[in-house]
């Protein structure tokens, strides 16, 4: 009874009800969701996509034994890359074009249910699993992994759009999202990818520091 009394329950409670909504409403209009469209799954497995899924994979998991994080091993490192290379530019996009307006604002909610289970929810239930407890990172967690997963979808979203003349997340433009994938534009993207890529290397290079010197 003490250790339950130190879970934050309002907070579960609100996660499974938030959850059992976005997945109903989902579920009610799935065919509008890129998630469920041939059209984002082939923009999501370009050559440099896949390779770059690939390399965050592998340096998380590689990681994980020397950030001093319990909570971190290769079993939450895999699932929760593949859950942000899969859904993030998906959830990312369906949020900003509701902002916009151009499409249901309805969409909002079942894309932010897919983006907290991606970024922090699944690793809470792995390690309630695991361990048999409620992490007492999952605050920690929400906030540092919600970041990254906005990161990731903006980066795996980027493509030379024709109509603005430069790199942008491609769900940016109105017309054409998911867009076809794009011969050549391998080089353009990585021109301007670095401007996302090195704050999520400055925040893994710091978290050892973090958990061993402070």
């Amino acid at each position: 009874m003490d250790e339950l009394m130190r879970w934050p329950l309002p907070y579960i409670a609100g996660q499974a009800v938030f959850c059992g909504l976005g997945l109903v409403l989902l579920g009610a209009r799935w065919r509008e969701h890129e998630l469920f469209s041939a059209d984002y799954w082939r923009f999501l497995v370009v050559p440099w996509r896949l390779a770059f899924f690939v390399a965050a994979w592998a340096g998380i998991v590689l990681l994980a034994p020397f950030t001093g994080d319990p909570t971190w091993d290769a079993v939450d490192a895999s699932f929760m890359a593949i859950l942000a290379w899969a859904t993030a530019p998906a959830v990312v996009g369906t949020l900003y074009r509701a902002a916009r307006g151009w499409r249901s604002r309805l969409h909002m909610l079942p894309a932010l249910a897919v983006g907290l289970f991606s970024a922090s929810w699944s690793y809470d239930l792995y390690l309630y699993a695991r361990d048999g407890a409620y992490p007492v990172t999952w605050s920690g967690n929400l906030y540092a992994s919600s970041f990254l997963y906005v990161c990731a979808g903006l980066f795996w979203s980027l493509e030379w759009s024709d109509a603005r003349g430069r790199v942008v997340p491609a769900f940016m433009d109105r017309e054409g999202w998911p867009p076809a994938p794009r011969v050549g534009s391998f080089v353009a993207v990585m021109r301007f990818a670095w401007v996302i890529l090195i704050p999520i290397m400055l925040f893994f290079l710091a978290f050892p520091f973090i958990e061993y010197v402070l």
